[in-house]
């Protein structure tokens, strides 16, 4: 990818370590409509790694059918606007097996022109999360999932992003509402990641959401009510 935020170093942090993890990063060029994916993104839709080249077309064929005209909406306010978006929503991968992705980015501009030329950005498979549960039951699955690590690894690429920050101060801010909360940091993740992965949940949580939150964390006790429903 070109040069620009740090980006491509916050989800190369992302994916270090073993296993499969559920992130990977997108770059989409304007110009063409074609899709630079990681091999994670392949894997995300059924594909071999290089397999096929991912175009707009090729991707929006993928979507779930109830979702499609919505996530093509977000794609084109986002390359109108260049500002920066989020979606959750399903797709049928190669294998005809429905997935749910979360995909956020920005839009970086052409210095001399000032226009939008490209996308980028990650996707974050959020399908574990949703598999074992209906809808209604989704928040039940996301509490199972906050017993593995990946939970907090998935908050701190929340705060990447929305923040622009780097893994480690992504952490930091954990680790600081954490002991000024006396709650668990893993529990704030959990709660966090609620934010953007209960079943009607479409964006991720804005800025200011994210630091109301962090200032008065609330307890996973509490999310598995409806004590957060007005956070975002």
């Amino acid at each position: 990818m070109p040069d620009g935020p740090p980006l491509d170093r916050m989800v190369e942090q992302l994916l270090e370590g073993g296993g499969r993890p559920p992130v990977g990063r997108y770059r989409l060029d304007l110009a063409t409509g074609e899709w630079a994916w990681s091999d994670e993104v392949y894997v995300m839709h059924g594909f071999e790694p290089g397999e096929i080249v991912p175009t707009t077309p090729l991707m929006l064929s993928h979507k779930h059918p109830d979702d499609r005209g919505r996530v093509d909406g977000v794609l084109r306010h986002a390359a109108a606007t260049g500002q920066t978006f989020s979606s959750v929503h399903r797709i049928l991968d190669a294998k005809g097996n429905i997935r749910t992705l979360a995909v956020t980015g920005q839009g970086r501009r052409d210095p001399g022109t000032g226009r939008v030329t490209e996308l980028f950005g990650y996707f974050i498979d959020v399908t574990e999360s949703h598999r074992e549960a209906a809808a209604r039951e989704a928040t039940a699955s996301i509490r199972a999932s906050a017993e593995r690590s990946a939970v907090i690894e998935q908050a701190k690429g929340v705060l990447m992003v929305v923040h622009g920050v780097e893994e480690k101060a992504a952490f930091d801010l954990l680790r600081q509402a954490s002991n000024a909360a006396n709650i668990a940091v893993r529990d704030i993740a959990y709660s966090l990641v609620h934010l953007f992965a209960g079943p009607d949940v479409t964006t991720f949580p804005t800025p200011e959401a994210i630091d109301a939150f962090l200032a008065e964390p609330v307890p996973p006790s509490d999310v598995r009510g409806d004590a957060v429903e007005g956070a975002g």
